[in-house]
């Protein structure tokens, strides 16, 4: 069983000049947290957790890390 779930994706299409992107939102451990990866090979860009009033820097644990990008892969 999954340790997350996730609840929206964005899908950043080519823009000039800019790689393209993915973002999954997902809730863990009861917080909301949004992961960033280069579209081209899932390698993270950023990891956001966020709590009522703020966003923060995200730390995820490896395992959890690959099983979103594979759910990532596996959704685009």
């Amino acid at each position: 069983m999954k340790q997350y779930n996730i609840y929206n994706m964005i899908i950043d299409n080519e823009v000039e000049g800019i790689e393209e992107e993915v973002s999954a939102y997902f809730n863990h451990k009861k917080k909301d947290y949004c992961i960033t990866f280069n579209k081209a090979d899932l390698e993270i860009i950023n990891c956001w957790v966020f709590d009522n009033t703020h966003s923060l820097p995200a730390t995820i644990s490896e395992d959890i890390i690959e099983s979103i990008r594979e759910d990532v892969k596996n959704r685009i």
